[in-house]
């Protein structure tokens, strides 16, 4: 060997050398690529998450104000397509939670877990209550009673004013102040009765409405009694209309007693009471468990971390 030269290296080790420099190569490229697939996945997933917690927003927004509308409405066509509208909407709320809740777990998100979780509480006890509010809300029992008190009650009322009114002329002379005064008893206090319908449809209070219904009563007595006295007093050619005023009298208080059935239901004043207290409360937690949300997600950044 001359002095001073190295020995020449294998070509072997040259070539397994080359060879590892490449699968390294190639392993860095597929470590890389793989990084950027991870990368795009998460983008995406994360992209996903937040359209859903928008979407949940908007929709549960719109449950509650169909709801509203439910209890606001004015006839029961009404009530039944908001309520119907309303549980709907509702499910699609469910749908996206269940949509949302995998997504947040597939990235590890627990802090927005967390906070889907506290909604999906507070959304399950909002269901039940608008449940229950609903119910009420399309049976309308307050405002089939206003119907009945300003539709055939009325009615009533006035055909028995119109049959007494026509009996006073007929009166023999003697006793046509007294006929007069009968007349005007009865009609008034029919008309008092009449007045505490209205009331009576509104309060929510059982003592109160407790208390119109035995003045109603004091009033159909004197009503009743009227009638008997004016029976003694009047020609029989006025029996006919005297009779009719009878029945009118009877048309109006069976139509007065299913007035106060309907109103001692309370189902229209039970459920915006329960809206405008409980249910507002619930609104406004579960939409701010999902402001929360959507805040969470829209600080993360494509490495999962804030």
């Amino acid at each position: 060997m001359i002095a001073g030269r190295r020995p020449a290296r294998p070509v072997a080790t040259l070539g397994a050398r080359a060879t590892a420099g490449c699968w390294i190569a190639i392993v860095t490229l597929a470590v890389t690529a793989a990084s950027g697939c991870n990368v795009n996945g998460a983008l995406e997933q994360l992209s996903e998450a937040r359209r859903i917690a928008a979407e949940l927003l908007v929709q549960f927004t719109k449950a509650a104000d169909a709801a509203n509308r439910a209890v606001m409405a004015d006839t029961d066509e009404a009530s039944v397509a908001f309520a119907h509208e309303a549980e709907q909407t509702q499910l699609t709320v469910q749908r996206d939670i269940e949509a949302l809740g995998p997504i947040l777990q597939g990235l590890s998100y627990s802090d927005e877990s967390r906070l889907l979780q506290a909604f999906v509480s507070q959304f399950a006890e909002y269901r039940a209550l608008d449940r229950r509010i609903l119910d009420l809300a399309v049976e309308n029992t307050n405002l089939k009673a206003q119907r009945l008190a300003f539709g055939p009650a009325q009615e009533a009322a006035d055909s028995f004013r119109d049959a007494l009114q026509a009996i006073a002329p007929s009166a023999a002379a003697k006793d046509l102040w007294q006929v007069k005064a009968l007349v005007a008893t009865a009609v008034s206090t029919v008309r008092e009765i009449q007045v505490l319908q209205a009331p009576h449809i509104a309060d929510a209070d059982e003592a109160v409405m407790t208390r119109m219904e035995s003045h109603m009563a004091t009033s159909a007595t004197a009503a009743r009694s009227a009638l008997e006295t004016l029976a003694t007093l009047v020609q029989p050619a006025s029996r006919p209309r005297l009779d009719a005023a009878a029945s009118a009298l009877d048309r109006f208080m069976g139509l007065n007693a299913e007035i106060v059935a309907l109103s001692r239901r309370n189902t229209n004043v039970r459920s915006l009471a329960l809206s405008l207290d409980q249910k507002r409360t619930l609104t406004a937690a579960c939409e701010r468990s999902l402001r929360e949300l959507q805040n969470a997600l829209a600080k993360r950044g494509f490495t999962g971390t804030r």
